[in-house]
């Protein structure tokens, strides 16, 4: 048990109280756990219950549930809620617009247990008839059973990451001599990936029974010599591949993908009389070996420059490798600061001071205070007196812990565009971020209306994840991606890149539209704690995937750059 696994427990007995109704506070304490376990910088597995209460947001009882979690896989609570309620009830709230209360009334008044019985009913028109739901409710979650689908077999980038590392990490304790590395849509930053692809060089058939008999192994589908696959018990399934090491190169290629890229680049060795497999380039008269010892040799044989695995979309990679003209990309070392955040006088759980030496230990020069509006009153929003009085204690704490600080807020952009705080309020501090978080089924143009008003508004600077969608659960809202981003070049207001690992957004493609239409970009952490500043990763990883440099990032530029560039400070 990792503290993941800790993580996953904790938030199914949240989400399982939720179900049943129980206590908000209650549920909140071991949502706000599962958080503070899953981004925690240090494996909780074997730490006694004392030093676990002095986490911050962990108390006595939840600390000793995290460390009956961590030692045995499961606790009393968990295993109570599971006899009340079936599993198969978690699933339900993978849907979109599917709540712990809609789940508990379609459970006790309709006895859904599962996705299954859940399509059955509303089939059967029987959800309609339920008081507060009616036919539209009911063709929404058919749509939402539906999307789930589609997306069954995928999980979150930052998910697969952490699975993978816990492999390579085991492989690399037993085999520390080899090359070990995760390719796939892993490697290549895929905001979803399916299965996890691990390549060796330089280890022997043994590797494969370390591999089989891992942690977490549910079972074995293939145990070979050069090839392995297991299910894991958090829904992965993950292959093993031995090459040898003159096939390194050539492997890494192959194995990372994607199709579209690696048709490309068949076609090129093709054209010229070369042929590409995972076993090396060879010329196609005689056999004889041309390259694959390392990937930079494959491309060079090729006449391209290596292309960075996030590139490998067959989307004109190969034409900037040919002529040299490949982007240099940005990197997490290039980030100074982090421009939206929460902290306890929101949704957050640390304070203002807290987040500021965080971002410190991180490495940022600077960072934006980006608390909720008022509008948000189930994350205890802020309105105009609260924001104004919250600046100032952010600007007191200005400097106080080596970085630089911007008294910001997130504020609504309601329905109908407007803003959820009075135009003196949001005057009044360093950066404003403003974000959708209703109304999300609004049409096409009301969607684009409104957030053409919100760019409108003068005290606008960044709009915060800018399609509202949530990975795996949660569709886009549709707005005229084009006009938006021409109405945001022209007012000098910036898109943000979320970094949330549910978020993602911008994608690749949307921000890469966002840099081809002059936009300048952000990437931020959306952070809800000071752990998940590192969150900034997997904005980095998306921002790579658009082509995107330092130079298309505003929160590279040193933290005076940074702040004549907002669009308040604009002549």
């Amino acid at each position: 048990m990792d503290n993941a696994g800790v993580a996953l427990v904790l938030g199914e007995i949240a989400d399982l109280l939720d179900i049943k109704g129980e206590n908000s506070f209650k549920v909140r304490a071991y949502r706000n756990a599962a958080e503070l376990v899953l981004v925690h910088p240090t494996d909780l597995v074997g730490v006694p219950v004392d030093a676990l209460r002095e986490i911050p947001g962990i108390g006595k009882d939840l600390a000793v549930r995290i460390a009956d979690i961590a030692s045995t896989g499961d606790t009393a609570v968990h295993r109570e809620l599971l006899a009340e309620l079936p599993a198969s009830l978690l699933a339900l709230l993978q849907l979109q617009g599917m709540g712990p209360k809609t789940v508990g009334r379609l459970h006790s008044e309709l006895g859904v247990t599962s996705l299954d019985t859940l399509e059955a009913a509303a089939q059967a028109g029987r959800i309609r008839a339920l008081s507060g739901m009616g036919p539209k409710k009911e063709a929404l979650i058919l749509k939402a059973l539906e999307e789930h689908r589609q997306h069954a077999g995928r999980h979150l980038l930052a998910d697969t990451a952490a699975t993978a590392e816990q492999l390579v990490q085991r492989l690399r304790a037993a085999a520390p001599e080899a090359v070990i590395d995760a390719v796939g849509s892993l490697r290549r930053g895929a905001e979803t990936c399916g299965d996890i692809d691990i390549l060796v060089t330089g280890a022997d058939g043994g590797l494969m029974d370390t591999f089989v008999s891992s942690p977490g192994v549910d079972r074995v589908l293939a145990h070979g010599t050069t090839k392995s696959s297991v299910a894991l018990a958090n829904g992965f399934q993950a292959d093993l591949r031995l090459v040898p090491r003159e096939s390194h190169g050539a492997a890494m290629q192959y194995f990372t993908g994607s199709k579209a890229h690696n048709i490309a680049l068949r076609d090129r060795a093709i054209a010229l009389g070369l042929k590409l497999n995972e076993y090396g380039l060879f010329k196609a008269s005689d056999g004889t070996v041309v390259a694959g010892a390392t990937e930079a040799e494959v491309y060079a044989a090729l006449g391209l420059a290596w292309v960075p695995p996030e590139l490998r979309e067959d989307r004109g990679e190969l034409a900037a490798a040919e002529s040299g003209t490949l982007p240099g990309l940005v990197d997490a070392h290039a980030l100074r600061g982090d421009l939206h955040m929460h902290t306890t006088e929101s949704d957050g759980r640390d304070s203002i001071e807290a987040m500021a030496a965080a971002a410190h230990a991180v490495g940022f020069e600077y960072i934006a205070i980006t608390d909720h509006s008022k509008a948000l009153a189930m994350a205890n929003g802020l309105d105009e007196t609260r924001a104004l009085a919250h600046a100032a204690r952010v600007r007191a704490a200005d400097g106080a812990h080596g970085v630089r600080l911007l008294a910001g807020i997130e504020v609504d952009i309601m329905p109908d565009g407007s803003l959820d705080l009075s135009d003196d309020c949001l005057g009044a501090l360093d950066i404003v971020v403003a974000s959708v978080h209703s109304a999300f089924t609004q049409d096409r143009q009301q969607m684009t209306d409104r957030l053409l008003r919100a760019i409108a508004n003068p005290n606008v600077d960044i709009i915060g994840h800018p399609s509202g969608r949530l990975l795996l659960q949660r569709a886009p809202y549709q707005y005229d991606l084009d006009a938006v981003l021409k109405a945001a070049a022209a007012a000098g207001v910036a898109m943000e890149i979320n970094s949330q690992p549910s978020r993602i957004d911008l994608n690749d493609t949307q921000a890469r539209a966002a840099k081809a239409h002059g936009v300048a970009l952000v990437i931020s952490s959306d952070a809800h704690s000071r752990q998940s500043l590192g969150l900034t990763r997997w904005g980095v990883v998306t921002a790579r995937r658009a082509w995107l440099t330092p130079s298309d990032i505003l929160n590279t530029r040193p933290f005076a750059d940074f702040r004549a560039s907002l669009r308040r400070h604009r002549p």
